[in-house]
This record gives C-alpha cells, structure tokens and sequence, in this order.
C-alpha cells in the first residue's frame, strides 16, 4: 500500500512540466508482488543477468531434522514485505518460483557489536539483522536502497550482469560487514558442502563455496573488492571440524589470510572516520576465481556506483522502450513492471570469456552462444519462451541452444526438465523443453532442425524418467505408477505432438507419424462417461471414487481435473468430442468461470491459494493459463474477451499483493504481456497467435526485425470490452488467430470496441485456430 502510494507519486512529480519526460524504466515498480504469493524480489538485477542484488527478510530453514517448515514458502524470493526486519544482502534470487534456492553471498554491513549470528525475526537484537522502514525503501530496475535502522546505515545496490555492486554509507568511523558463507535461501543444516575464503590483500577477497540444495551441487566462485582498506578481519566455523590435519598449528579464526569450512561467517571492519562510503563489488562465477575476477574487471572495473546505476537502468530501458502504452499511471506501472519480470529468468551463466559449468560439472567454452540457466519449464513454455521469441529473439535463440547442450551434456540423454545452476532438479513433468524448441523452429528464431530433432526423440525415450515405459506400452501411465499420472499423460502427449511438428517441418516423416500417434495419448486417459480426464489402472479401469474438483490425490499435478481435462491444446476439436461435443465444452467452460471452488478442493496444494482463483478456474497457477482462450474454438469465441479483461483486473494490480500467483520466472507476467496485447500462444510449437481483445486504448511495439506494430483501440474499457471488428493494413480480418510472420510485419490493427459482443464474428471454419484433427469421428 505504502510502496504502491509512493510510486504514483513519484510517478506524478515526474510527468509535470518541471521534469524530464518519463521514460519507460521509471515506471518499473520491482515491489509487485513481493507479499503474499507473487514470490518477487525488490532488489538490483540486469535483463537475464546471473545477479540479483536482493534483501533477504528472514532466514526460515527448508527442513529442520528432515522435517518441512511450511513457512519456508513465503521466502522462495527471500523477501517478504511484511517483515519488519532484513537479514542482509544476497546476490542470487529465482524470480516468482514455488519452490526455492541460492542467497549466495549475504553480506549485511553493521556497526556497534560484533555478532555472526543472523537473529530471530522476534528477537533481532540477538543477532546482526537490522529493523527498516518501508518509507527509506526505494526500488527500481537495476537499483534498491533503504535504511538499515539499527545501524543508522544507508545500504544501495546495483548490478550488472555478473558483478553485484553494493554502497554502504556507515554513521561512525567502525565500519564492518559481515560476509555470511552459510546463508541461503530454502537453507537446512548441511547444505553448504564447503567454502572457501582468501584474503588476496588490503581490498580483495577470493573464494567459492559448493551447496546441496535445489541444485544438487551448485559451485558459486566469487571476487570481492573493497573501496576502502580492510583493517581487521575474522571469522567463526558453526560447524567445528573434527579433523584439522597440521592446519592446528595456526590460529585461523582472526586475521589469518585463508579460510575454510561448512558454516563460515566472517567479518571484516574498516576505518570509515575519513570516508564515511564503503563500495563492495561482488562478481560470481561457476568456473573459477578467475573467472570470478575477469567478470569483476570487465564489467565494474574503475566504475563507480553511480555509473553502474545508470548502465543498469539504461539496460532496461533499452528493453523496455519497445513498448508504448495509453494507460494510467497504475496501468503503466504494471505494464512495465511486468515486462520487466519476464526478462529476470533465465539468466546468463557464462563467465565473460565464454566459459562455463556444464551439467557434468566440467568447464565448456561456449562456441557461438551465450549459455544461460534457470529454464522452469513446466511454467515458461507456455508463455515465457513465446515472448521471448517475439520481443528479443536473440536471447531465445541462446536459450535454446543451452537446453540442446545441456541434452548433449546429460548422462540421460535428456533436455532440461528445470534447469538451475548447472544442475537438473527435475521438478514438475513432462519434457517442455521440447515445445521451446519446437516454437523456436516454427517461428524461425532457430535454424538447428536436426540437433533439435535429435535433442526431443532421445528425451522422450528415457524410459526410466516419469513412467515413459508405461506410457510409451499403454498409452497412458496408469494410476497405481504415479501419483500425477493423468497430467503427466496429457502433457507427454502434447510435447509428443511437438516432437511431431517438428519432424514435419524438418522432413521426417517416419519420426512424424509416430509421434503423431502418441500426440493422441491424451484420449487414453478421457473417461467419455464423465467427459473428464481421469485416473486408470494397468487393466485400462476409471478410478471409481473420482473427484474432479480435488487437486490432490487423484492423479494430477497442482491442478485437478476440472482445469487439467482442458490440457489439450494441440487437439482442441479432439477434446471437444471427448468430453461430449461442442454444447457440452461451453458449458464446461462456463462453469469453471462462474463455480464456487470451496477450500477444501486445494487446501493441500502450498502453490493454489484463493487470491489465484476466478471460480473454479485457477490463474494463480499455470495449466489453466490457456483456457480462457479455448473459446475461439467455439460458437462463443466473444467470452474470451470478457473473461480475459476480468483475469487482468483481479490478477494484475500495482500494489505488493498484485499477482495472483507465484511469477514463475516470468510466465505470469508474459500471460498478461501477451494478453494486454490481445493475442496469446495456445499452443507454442504452431506459428499461431489466437486472437482475444486488447486492454489499452494504443499499444506500439518497436518490433526486432525493425518493424513497428500499432494495436488501436478506441475506448476499450471494462464497459466496452467486446470487438465489434478488426481491419489489419486496412483490410477487415475475419480469423480468430493471427500468424507469427503477419505479425513480423507490424503495420497497424484497429479494433472496434463495443459493450455488446459481436456474435457473427469469426464462426467459419476457416477462421478458426489450429487443431490436430477435426474432431472424434
């Protein structure tokens, strides 16, 4: 509330006459959704930079003696705004996930007593963390300040791609911070397998340190320069060693130049009477120190904070000015901020002279790309990755040429489930990679038909991963295999169908018409009876006492089979048929909308919460992303621009609380970027956009190929939000998609807006989006 009435504000001061113009950066408010379930961050980050400089708000473990700590949640980013307390500062953060690692590095400066032990969020005086006040915390792209209370310390952050940049202004002449080796985000007692420290001399330290989490074994090296001489240094080891070898013969906890062990905390104290600033550059590697230091050099080398702000938020502002809107001030913020959020994740991983850590843990150069990590697929396949291919292609084009060396690098054989850090964690199902890659080829961002080909059959046949034995022999993975079994068999079946698409464009045909046949698995798990998808056994049985309102335990994934039966994006005449034909779908869809969903039907599931749901329709998670626009399919396509706009106002606001939902490294955002824009990806891996209605009255994009796309709406609004009609270059369009190439092309389209739904528009055949087949015949 508080953060949301400064930003308009400011936003207000800014656009008077006495001020310069208002560029698209300035209205990049990084404070959505960092309470409750949007898990962002508010901190300093680059587009797709391996840093985010963030403050870290608590320190709840994952785990204490094996057992979960439900709490740990909230802190999937680190930063809760709620808090009234921030433990210090880390530099790496995943934007919007549901599940959490790294806050690697925390440094938290203090002054006064010397304590290395974080605190208690309800006693913070036992230990370093300090109070805030949310009126001395300022965000924006590529900066974050605030005031340290206790320490009367004035803390600002900025960063480039691989170097965080931190400025400290002390209060005294003792300054100290505090380097805290054994912090991390979803921590638990052991997860630091080792870490190294060296003091190189007065302003340089060196070192690494290696962690169990998330990622299993993630290897972060870093360099750490100092503006200001260390005077004194020291550290403590939690986690005293039971064998020291000769090193007993030093007394290695104050000023001795190299250090090590599982729980490092250390500190190092300056004399800050003649200058008050202490600037701390911070570059990671997961090569080497070295790699460290070149990073360091390369990219903050000789430059002081405030050229590193300014380069920070002109990177942004270069990505973000492709866009133009007519909105409000809220409206904007929110546009911008979250375009913003889809250009967080994933993240660069590449050292600056092209080395990296590959999934087998040696040392690649990259040879032509630029290798990136942190692919969360099951979510960014829908929408992320689409986006990308649209808006900044280049990049994509690098993403995907990392997930195809990770295949080649895997010991599987297999492209990346969800890739972190150089590490598989292999959460969530399916393997939708194989859609980005096929939605990279269709729409010719990617030339590589033939490795990426190769990349998807090989994954698709590891018969040990996921129960692909049982689906690949029955059709379907049966219920007694798999507690997700039923979406795992209908989002194999569309990554199948992507596989298929490809070996068409790529001139297989015998690979096509095998993958064709298992692009229709989907029908094996469709009880025609009930019209839902549904949990069987071995012997072919429907579960009997099957709810498909309950999103736990009966064969789905953070979903349930009210919102997974509609999971067939590749088929969606072939589902219509599947559960009861075209009167049967509508009402289905209609009824998801417009249903109560009681408490009971997900109070078991962390990732679904009641701020997600409009009905029984689950925005605050990913599977349902699609469905408002399953509409276009039918006599009623017009429902799909109410429902659209209503998504946008309940899901999307300019406040903390404002998403619906964890981001998920980008895919919520890119869902509403695609929707505001009126057109949305149904099925990546198709060259087709199918069509709803846009939010904002003008829209302009600055396209990559140098064309410009103009959407003009005249009065859209909440009241008229129906399109009468659509000339595109002066020519009335009738379809109710849009292709990838005619969008390439940019001119103008203008929509005709009115209270009322035009219902003749778009009910021929021919006007309809792609599917596999025509029906069930």
């Amino acid at each position: 509330m508080f953060r949301k009435i400064y930003f308009c504000l400011l936003a207000g001061l800014l656009s008077s006459p006495v001020f310069a113009q208002q560029k698209a950066v300035d209205y990049v408010n990084p404070i959505i959704g960092t309470n409750g379930m949007g898990h962002t961050f508010p901190g300093a980050c680059v587009p797709f930079g391996l840093i985010q400089l963030s403050p870290d708000t608590d320190t709840i473990p994952h785990n204490v003696n094996g057992e979960y700590q439900k709490d740990v949640y909230k802190y999937c980013a680190g930063y809760q705004y709620s808090d009234p307390t921030i433990v210090g500062f880390s530099h790496t953060h995943l934007s919007g996930t549901g599940h959490s690692d790294l806050g690697d590095m925390l440094i938290m400066p203090t002054v006064g007593e010397l304590k290395l032990n974080p605190g208690r969020a309800s006693y913070p005086d036992e230990g370093y963390r300090s109070r805030y006040n949310h009126s001395t915390e300022h965000a924006s792209a590529g900066y974050y300040e605030v005031e340290l209370e206790d320490y009367k310390i004035k803390a600002q952050l900025t960063a480039t791609p691989r170097v965080g940049i931190h400025k400290y202004t002390y209060p005294s002449s003792d300054g100290r911070i505090v380097l805290d080796l054994n912090h991390g985000i979803y921590n638990y007692d052991g997860k630091v397998l080792w870490s190294h420290l060296r003091v190189e001399n007065d302003t340089l330290l060196t070192g690494y340190r290696i962690t169990n989490g998330w990622a299993r074994t993630n290897y972060t090296y870093f360099a750490i320069s100092f503006s200001q001489p260390i005077k004194d240094y020291g550290y403590v080891d939690k986690k005293k060693p039971v064998y020291t070898g000769f090193w007993r013969r030093f007394k290695m906890d104050r000023n001795f130049p190299e250090i090590g062990g599982r729980a490092v905390v250390s500190y190092f104290n300056f004399d800050t009477s003649s200058d008050k600033e202490l600037v701390v550059k911070v570059a990671l590697s997961a090569v080497s120190t070295e790699g460290a230091l070149k990073n360091l050099l390369a990219e903050a080398g000789g430059k002081s904070f405030e050229q590193v702000v300014a380069e920070a938020s002109e990177a942004w502002n270069e990505k973000l000015e492709q866009f133009e809107i007519e909105g409000t001030e809220d409206q904007k913020a929110m546009f911008y901020t979250s375009l913003y959020h889809t250009m967080i994740n994933p993240s660069v991983y590449m050292d600056v002279d092209g080395h990296y850590r590959g999934l087998d843990h040696n040392v690649h150069r990259a040879d032509g790309f630029t290798n990136y990590t942190i692919f969360s697929l099951w979510d960014t396949y829908r929408a992320e990755h689409p986006f990308l291919n649209l808006v900044t292609p280049l990049q994509n084009a690098d993403m995907v040429k990392s997930m195809i060396a990770h295949q080649q690098q895997s010991v599987h054989k297999m492209l990346p489930v969800w890739s972190l850090m150089g590490n598989e964690n292999w959460c969530m199902s399916g393997y939708h990679a194989v859609p980005v890659l096929a939605d990279a080829i269709a729409k010719k961002v990617v030339t590589e038909k033939e490795a990426a080909l190769q990349a998807m059959v090989e994954t698709s046949n590891v018969d040990y991963y996921d129960h692909l034995d049982d689906y690949k022999e029955l059709g379907y993975i049966p219920f007694e295999k798999s507690s997700t079994a039923v979406s795992s068999t209908l989002e194999f079946a569309y990554d199948d169908w992507a596989i298929y698409q490809t070996a068409l464009q790529a001139g297989k045909e015998d690979i096509a018409k095998k993958y064709y046949a298992r692009a229709l698995n989907y029908r094996n798990v469709f009880d025609k009876k009930r019209g839902f998808a549904c949990p069987r056994d071995a012997k072919g049985n429907f579960k009997a006492d099957f709810d498909p309102l309950q999103t736990h335990g009966e064969g789905f994934i953070e979903g349930n089979s009210w919102n997974f039966s509609f999971h067939v994006p590749h088929d969606v005449y072939g589902v219509m048929d599947l559960m009861g034909g075209e009167k049967v779908f509508l009402n289905r869809l209609n009824e998801l909308f417009e249903m109560h969903l009681p408490k009971k039907y997900y109070e078991k599931n962390e990732d679904i919460t009641e701020e997600g749901l409009i009905g029984g329709y689950v925005h605050g998670n990913e599977p349902s992303h699609h469905i408002p626009y399953l509409y276009a399919w039918t006599s009623q396509p017009w429902r799909t621009q109410y429902w659209t706009r209503e998504i946008v106002d309940r899901m999307y606001r300019n406040d903390i609380n404002g998403l619906g939902g964890n981001d998920d490294c980008g895919q919520m955002s890119a869902w509403y970027m695609f929707t505001v824009m009126g057109f949305y990806p149904v099925c990546p891996g198709t060259d087709q956009y199918v069509l709803g209605a846009p939010y904002f009255p003008y829209l302009k994009l600055q396209l990559p190929n140098g064309n410009t796309l103009e959407i003009k709406a005249p009065g859209v609004s909440d009241s008229q939000r129906y399109v009468q009609s659509l000339i595109i270059n002066g020519k009335k369009y009738e379809k109710l998609y849009i292709t990838h190439a005619d969008l390439l092309k940019g001119g103008v389209w203008e929509f005709k807006m009115g209270a009322s739904p035009n219902k003749k528009r778009g009910q021929k055949a021919e006007y309809k989006p792609y599917s596999l087949t025509n029906g069930i015949k």
